[in-house]
């Protein structure tokens, strides 16, 4: 039930009602206010959560990268062991020789050279299928 009340008109009641508009107006405002924070902070936080992302995918590509180039480093290690070795070897006068009879078919005095052919390997292929 409603009842019909006349509301009052003195300095008191308005003086109440203006404290009760201006309250509710401040509580609109600071609604507006932690609203605007809020987004805020959200779209700040997923740009910090994208930059972490992309950096955690980045710092993997370099890992990756790093692996490999330490395994070709190692290869080209090997290889640069394996070349001095050869320099090495290229400074001894009976390797240059045996290496000129392997490869130019030279031959020392009373040596006979035999060039027995490889077998083909298109023919090995046929076989192994």
């Amino acid at each position: 039930m409603r009842k019909n009340v006349t509301p009052m008109e003195n300095e008191y009641v308005r003086h109440q009602e203006h404290m009760h508009h201006s309250s509710s107006k401040r509580k609109k405002r600071l609604v507006r206010r932690l609203a605007v924070f809020l987004v805020l902070v959200l779209a700040i936080s997923g740009f910090l959560v994208s930059t972490l992302i992309s950096r955690a995918q980045v710092l993997e590509d370099k890992r990756t990268e790093k692996a490999q180039l330490e395994k070709k480093l190692e290869h080209l290690k090997d290889k640069q062991t394996a070349l001095e070795e050869e320099i090495v070897k290229l400074n001894d006068d009976e390797y240059i020789a045996k290496l000129a009879r392997r490869d130019y078919f030279l031959s020392d005095e009373g040596e006979i050279i035999f060039n027995i052919p490889e077998p083909d390997k298109e023919k090995e292929e046929e076989v192994s299928y």
